[in-house]
């Protein structure tokens, strides 16, 4: 397992399934370990078995199913209830019988929640702390503590909350993380209460929500002041604002700090990670996620880039590969030539200062006509392509397309779309049928060009967005598309802007096939 002088926990599988909108199957909690496992973390926390079926069945599987090389599964659960003994209690036993070889006890630790939620005395709940945590502890299994409302408890009663942490260590307990439950601390205080905790005696970890927008600071406060285990989640899911981004907290520690939490290649593999567990979650990835995000060393601004051209340092607080992720060229209207031939450079063309002028004054022209080209990269290399070979090349022409919407006597709208096209010296009419205008179009579009492109048969449109733009009004309006197209290696978008939707949607569509067919060989 990994180095037990410092402990990366991950709670994403309990914790960060509290997020409204999460749902996890048991099939998505081993898929979830694999990808954390992978990362190098050295404790994954798989759920409460006893008290959650799928838990039970996560922790059954994951004897036969999980084969890990960096991380021990832990399985959470609570102390006993007061006035049973933790032999006897089913929940107590439930832990003991998961095969987990690190159970993590949630305990009380602040005076009042102790008095109304519990409805116990102070005493009995430092009883049910040492008595659950010997009694497992006994029974061979590596025993955490999160003392609950920490902080909160800590102002409330600063004497108990110190106690709870030292009768819990005394009893056998190899670390006692201090959780800012409520998420409602402050760096320069939390670290103050985290210094007192240290000075105890006991092994301080650290687990903290997000609702003040500083989970990672505090958890980094937290070990600054001493604390060796630090508790996060993936992509900083969890309940109400999330917990503490686990993949932020490593990367800090790792890159700023010089821990060496997780392997190397571990780290160089992070953003692949976080989003391979977005895609499990089925949540969309934060684009300006720290270290991960897609836009996290996205440049847009001409000065920017005319630094970055010098030493990409100079805009960027590390190298992105450390983290696996990639450093973009963002063009618009902001664009100085500095970022029109990096973009280029990215695309893999070679601009004249001639070329780069001519390029930066179109795309100002067409982004103050309502094109964005920093969200359609396709777009933008089909104008840069123009722009090199000095005219516009395309796979086919398009005389005219026309599109039919007719409600049916059933009920049912659909939509009939007619394409003439020129292409190979060939003239094809081809209709098509679709749910919308621009679904028949899409669909007559292929039946006119497949025969000649047979690539196309996998190319797919995955996304439409469609957006008023400012400044205008009615129905009238001028209208934004952007599509998104995939194919088996990749995706790709494209923009439109028309006051006519559908002929937005043309340009848009025309383009995505355009590059498609690029993509799969065909040159203009």
């Amino acid at each position: 397992m990994a180095d037990d002088r410092f402990h990366v926990y991950d709670t994403t599988l309990r914790d960060g399934a509290q997020q409204e909108g999460l749902s996890l199957s048991v099939v998505d909690k081993l898929a979830i370990a694999r990808h954390l496992d992978g990362m190098g973390v050295g404790f994954i926390e798989g759920g409460w078995p006893g008290a959650n079926p799928k838990d039970t069945e996560f922790f059954r599987r994951a004897r036969t199913e999980l084969d890990l090389r960096h991380a021990q599964l832990a399985a959470f659960g609570a102390t006993r209830r007061a006035g049973v003994r933790a032999a006897d209690d089913p929940l107590v036993a439930a832990l003991r019988e998961s095969g987990a070889p690190v159970v993590t006890l949630v305990a009380k630790s602040h005076d009042r929640h102790v008095e109304l939620a519990l409805r116990t005395t102070l005493a009995e709940n430092l009883a049910m702390i040492r008595d659950t945590v010997s009694h497992l502890a006994g029974e061979g299994q590596r025993v955490f503590l999160d003392a609950e409302h920490f902080f909160d408890g800590y102002k409330s009663n600063p004497a108990y909350a110190l106690e709870v942490l030292l009768v819990a260590a005394e009893a056998g307990a190899d670390v006692v993380a201090l959780c800012d439950t409520n998420g409602g601390m402050l760096p320069d205080e939390l670290a103050e209460v985290v210094q007192k905790a240290v000075g105890t005696g006991a092994r301080v970890g650290i687990h903290c929500h997000d609702d003040t927008g500083c989970a990672v600071a505090n958890s980094l406060a937290a070990v600054q002041a001493g604390a060796t285990h630090v508790q996060g989640c993936a992509n900083g899911y969890g309940e109400r604002s999330g917990n503490a981004n686990l993949f932020t907290v490593v990367a800090n520690l790792q890159l700023k700090r010089g821990f060496e939490l997780v392997p190397t290649e571990s780290l160089s593999d992070m953003t692949r990670i976080a989003h391979a567990i977005s895609e499990v979650t089925n949540v969309t990835p934060n684009s300006h996620q720290p270290y991960v995000g897609v836009s996290a060393f996205a440049h847009k601004a001409g000065l920017h880039a005319s630094a970055i051209k010098v030493d990409p340092n100079l805009y960027q607080h590390i190298d992105p590969a450390e983290v696996g992720n990639d450093m973009r060229m963002l063009v618009s209207d902001m664009a100085g030539r500095a970022s029109v031939e990096l973009k280029g450079k990215e695309l893999g063309y070679a601009l004249t200062a001639a070329q780069s002028r001519e390029l930066i004054d179109r795309v100002k022209e067409l982004e103050s006509s309502g094109h964005t080209f920093e969200a359609a990269d396709a777009s933008f290399e089909l104008l840069l392509r123009d722009t090199v070979t000095g005219e516009r090349r395309r796979h086919f022409t398009v005389e005219s397309w026309r599109v039919i919407v007719e409600r049916r006597p059933s009920g049912d709208v659909v939509s009939e779309a007619t394409v003439k096209l020129l292409t190979k010296e060939e003239r094809i009419v081809a209709t098509g049928e679709g749910n919308g205008p621009v679904n028949a179009l899409d669909r007559a579009v292929r039946l006119a060009l497949e025969k000649l492109y047979p690539e196309l048969a996998s190319v797919e449109l995955i996304d439409f967005k469609v957006r008023i733009l400012e400044g205008t009004h009615g129905s009238g309006a001028v209208t934004r598309v952007l599509i998104t197209s995939s194919d088996a290696t990749g995706e790709w978008a494209t923009v439109g802007v028309d006051e006519n939707i559908i002929e937005a949607s043309w340009q848009a569509l025309e383009q995505a096939v355009t590059y498609g067919l690029l993509r799969a060989g065909h040159g203009t």
